[in-house]
């Protein structure tokens, strides 16, 4: 019974939009991949371009 409860009340945030608007959980987990993804990135980039020395300059 608890289990029809929750299910019942899953929709509950986003039952202002008609049913076409409504977001599915794929798109839902694909927004969740991309950010991740760019989070990621982000963390592997930053800290690579501030890192790097600059070249010696040579006279």
């Amino acid at each position: 019974m608890a289990a029809g409860v929750v299910a019942s009340r899953s929709g509950g945030i986003l039952k202002f939009l008609s049913p076409k608007l409504r977001p599915q959980p794929t798109d839902i987990q694909s927004a969740a991949l991309w950010g991740f993804a760019a989070a990621t990135s982000a963390l592997w980039l930053v800290p690579m371009t501030f890192l790097e020395k600059p070249e010696a300059e040579e006279q």
